[in-house]
């Protein structure tokens, strides 16, 4: 459960706050998946996808930085 803590009755900076910290957690890209049903097939797929693709990037970065 995220929590803020409004300050001075400042509620920007306490919303800015949230939405950062509902960033960070990753409760926005849940909403975005969960928006729709997604078949366990396709789910795999998609989490295979990524995985793949996160290996690719970490090699790059790896590749990079002895380069």
């Amino acid at each position: 459960m995220v929590e803020v803590v409004v300050r001075d009755n400042n509620v920007d900076q306490a919303l800015r706050a949230l939405k950062k910290k509902m960033q960070r957690e990753g409760v926005f890209r849940e909403m975005k998946m969960r928006k729709h049903y997604e078949k366990p097939s396709e789910r795999r797929v998609r989490e295979t996808a990524e995985s793949v693709r996160r290996a690719r990037k970490l090699a790059r970065k790896q590749a990079d930085k002895y380069d």
